[in-house]
């Protein structure tokens, strides 16, 4: 249809329109807004449905196709409206400013080996991604000043084909950046900004990219640029691929390119989050930078710069730190610590290391980190606990418990993973504005809504799964090689009202992506069942190189080929985010089977609670602490149990008796509706009060309000009157070094009486000032609860000229043999241990 008048629009008008549908197209708030669904729908349904992705139809549609819609007036009108309203929503303001006020914080550098924004925008392989894409999803509604700082994949991580003898193949398509939805950083001269790192075989220019996350910005770093030497042209070629040097340069590239792009571009931040270890070489960078522009020594620009610095460990073993040879360190990076920041080889590799003595130690990623950040986190409560352990080497001599690590646990990002049927309903009970301020009392509000209206909403994602899984398979059998009856068989698969269970992982060992299959006639009995039927849709890759997780794949494709088997269980290939918002959104009962307490966190889990899933999880990451009888079920006794082969066995059998006892039962104990009012009842528990608790909206809010305005404050005090307070802290610590050899301990002396034990402590300080060091008396706590820290009180006189008399006295409530003295350094401006582990114990 053409204008009202019957003639042609004016070229200006359709100019106009078609610069706004690239302007949606470009910013990747579609990927967590319906609202302009349609209009990409009406350009090209069959693309639109497939990949969800406006760029890559806005690519995609023909000319003429464009021109027709383009002089439509109500269409054009549409696409003015949303395109008046996004810019609106990106200027509006938003929670940070209202809550903390915009000086609070100057702005935030978020650091990410991959991005999972948009399947439109393939540069992520799993949950890390998942993470650092929802992370700024969240940020954005929030309106907190976050800037991502990531690498553009050639290939991206790799695709997969499952062959027709179950076995999974890698293929890696060439990411094109003019069919993503990125575009050009420019200078402000208007020519595109290249960056260059010196490499031992000369430059490497960088391309920068830039996408556009709501109200916020993520730069891509791609060494695909002409004047690179071959080699170095496919360094950004494929995420986690190729070996240890490709993975060091990758890492350089993220950490120092990617700081100073920022400094380039004149982005000033004052918090730098480093997703995981990969990006840990950008503390070496922000420190070169502010040696430059103050002239300042590496340790006071450390001291001053690390305080800004905020570090979130995502890994559950030592084994899954990256960690480079001397040797390949020194290739790369001794030049540049020799000539940028005035450090000798032994000084750089002492970074990366626990003992800086051992010159066979390989470089550790995550210990550079720590060594470089003012907070450290883990992702979950029981993993901030495993993290502790983990790090202990950065603090020999102390107890778990007082290692440095906090946790903030993971969430997602509720409106990108909700069905238009679950927004729908959480708009009629929330509001429009849930998930862009503090979520109000979502559970009762949940509460209000009927039964009737939950139940539609399952059945509505449910059924819409269903007709997308028998697409995508019989899709997938085509690409295959697969029989026409095999191909036609695939869309007869499955039931729209039966109970859908889901597994979607990464096949790996640790995760047990077999569990269910340790009976394997035992779990056939339960999905050929005619009265209460019950299917699955299974999904998940194995990393090329991982061969048991591979076989760990075939032997669930051939389980799902049996004849009997086949209309109830499937297995979907290329688990991608677009398959992963589908399963989501449509799966009944979500299953989880990590051997603890190797998920650090986990999320896929988290992102069925918005949709009305429910959960039934091993007691690990974020279920270890989300789990109640009331929202979900659970396997396991909360404790670990490595890799038992007769405790998996235990687990599965519990896996088996849920289902078979408890899950089935209660989804098909309808009432005279046919509503199964137990379940919905447990439902609406689990999205009303895990929902908001396990959203990015909170965890990135908990981020700010816990560490990212503490970062802010604590660099601007070192950073004043030309980092004077910076350079006081290295004095003190070099004070410590030094004085600490002297310390001792003399005779200890303890009287107990009137329920007091009561301690007096003789401490030789030798050169350090007493105001230096804190002596205290230490006891372990029973039950995992906080430890005894009792401060001693120093006596103004001695008996001996060369000690101190400290004193304290304790509750008599447990014997005086439980309690230690120790030593630990004292500073008001040092964070003890992160900064000063030094510790000396009595013996």
């Amino acid at each position: 249809m053409t204008d009202a008048e019957g003639g042609s629009p004016p070229s200006d008008d359709i100019g106009a329109a078609l610069a706004q549908l690239h302007e949606l197209a470009l910013d990747l708030r579609w990927s967590w807004s319906h609202r302009t669904d349609e209009l990409w729908r009406q350009l090209e349904p069959e693309l639109w449905e497939r990949t969800h992705n406006p760029w890559a139809v806005l690519r995609a549609v023909s000319g003429p196709r464009l021109e027709q819609m383009l002089a439509d007036s109500v269409f054009r009108g549409r696409v003015g409206e949303l395109a008046g309203s996004v810019r609106d929503a990106n200027r509006a303001p938003a929670w940070f400013e209202e809550a903390h006020g915009a000086a609070s914080l100057g702005g935030v550098a978020y650091f990410s080996m991959e991005f999972m924004l948009s399947e439109g925008l393939p540069i992520y392989a799993g949950g890390l991604g998942n993470v650092a894409g929802d992370q700024l999803k969240a940020a954005s509604d929030l309106g907190i000043p976050v800037a991502g700082v990531g690498l553009l994949y050639q290939q991206g991580y790799f695709r997969q084909v499952i062959d027709l003898d179950g076995g999974q193949q890698a293929l890696y398509p060439y990411n094109d950046p003019d069919q993503l939805p990125l575009t050009p950083v420019r200078s402000a001269g208007g020519e595109i900004v290249r960056l260059e790192l010196a490499f031992p075989a000369g430059s490497l220019w960088l391309r920068v990219w830039q996408a556009q996350v709501g109200r916020l910005r993520l730069y891509l770093l791609d060494s695909n640029d002409s004047a690179n030497y071959p080699a170095y042209r496919g360094i950004t070629s494929e995420l986690y691929g190729g070996g240890a040097e490709l993975r060091l340069q990758q890492e350089i590239v993220l950490g120092l390119g990617g700081w100073r792009l920022l400094a380039l571009l004149g982005v000033e931040p004052e918090v730098c989050h480093l997703n995981e270890g990969h990006a840990a070489f950008a503390i070496l960078e922000r420190a070169r930078t502010c040696m430059r522009r103050m002239d300042l020594p590496f340790g006071t620009a450390l001291a001053m710069t690390r305080a800004g610095n905020v570090f979130t460990t995502h890994t559950a073993v030592p084994a899954g730190f990256d960690r480079f040879a001397p040797q390949l360190i020194e290739q790369y990076l001794a030049s540049y610590a020799r000539e940028d920041l005035g450090l000798t080889r032994e000084e750089l590799l002492a970074l990366g290391r626990a003992d800086a003595r051992d010159e066979g130690e390989p470089f550790n990623m995550a210990y550079l980190a720590v060594r470089g950040s003012g907070a450290v986190n883990g992702v979950s409560r029981l993993h901030g606990a495993v993290s502790r352990r983990i790090f202990l080497p950065l603090f020999p001599r102390r107890p778990a418990s007082e290692v440095p690590i906090g946790h903030v646990t993971n969430g997602v990002h509720a409106a990108g993973w909700d069905s238009p049927e679950a927004d729908a309903l959480w708009t009629r009970a929330c509001g429009k504005e849930r998930w862009r301020e503090v979520p109000g009392s979502t559970e009762e509000l949940i509460g209000r809504v009927a039964d009737s209206e939950i139940w539609q909403a399952r059945a509505a994602g449910r059924r819409a799964l269903v007709e997308y899984a028998r697409e995508r398979l019989s899709w997938q059998l085509g690409a295959a090689g697969a029989r026409t009856s095999q191909i036609e068989a695939a869309m007869r698969v499955l039931r729209p009202d039966a109970l859908t269970l889901g597994f979607a992982r990464r096949f790996t060992t640790y995760k047990r992506p077999n569990l269910l299959l340790h009976d394997r006639e035992r779990l056939a009995r339960l999905l050929t069942d005619e009265r209460r039927p019950v299917q699955l849709i299974l999904a998940g890759k194995a990393h090329p190189a991982d061969a048991p997780g591979q076989a760990l794949i075939r032997e669930w494709v051939q389980f799902v080929r049996r004849e009997d088997i086949r209309p109830h269980a499937i297995f979907l290939s290329d688990y991608d985010m677009l398959l992963t918002e589908r399963l989501v959104q449509g799966v009944d009962v979500w299953i989880n089977t990590p051997r603890r307490p190797w998920e650090a966190c986990g999320t896929s889990g988290m992102k069925v609670l918005v949709n009305g899933g429910l959960n039934l999880s091993a007691l690990d990451g974020w279920w270890a602490e989300a789990y109640t009888g009331e929202v979900g079920w659970a396997i396991g006794d909360g404790r670990a149990h490595d890799g038992d082969a007769e405790w998996d066995a235990q687990e599965a059998l519990q896996l088996y008796r849920l289902l078979e006892r408890e899950v089935i039962p209660e989804f098909y104990a309808r009432d005279a509706r046919g509503i199964p009012g137990r379940w919905v009842t447990r439902v609406r528990r689990s999205m009303g009060r895990l929902t908001p608790r396990f959203s990015a909206n909170r965890s990135v809010r908990e981020y700010l309000e816990r560490y990212y305005l503490a970062a802010a404050c604590a660099y601007r005090e070192r950073s004043r009157n030309h980092g004077a307070l910076a350079a006081r802290i290295v004095e003190s610590l070099r004070a410590l070094d030094r004085g600490w050899p002297s310390l001792g301990f003399g005779s200890v002396g303890v009287e107990t009486r009137d329920g007091e034990h009561r301690f007096t402590v003789e401490v030789r300080l030798g050169a350090l000032d007493p105001q230096a060091v804190r002596v205290e008396l230490f006891a372990e706590a029973p039950d995992g609860q906080e430890p005894c820290r009792q401060p001693m009180t120093r006596l103004e006189r001695s008996p001996s000229p060369s000690f101190e008399l400290y004193r304290a006295s304790v509750p008599a409530s447990r014997p005086a043999g439980d309690y230690t003295a120790r030593i630990v350094p004292a500073h008001p401006d040092i964070a003890v241990p992160l900064e000063a582990a030094h510790i000396l114990w009595q013996r």
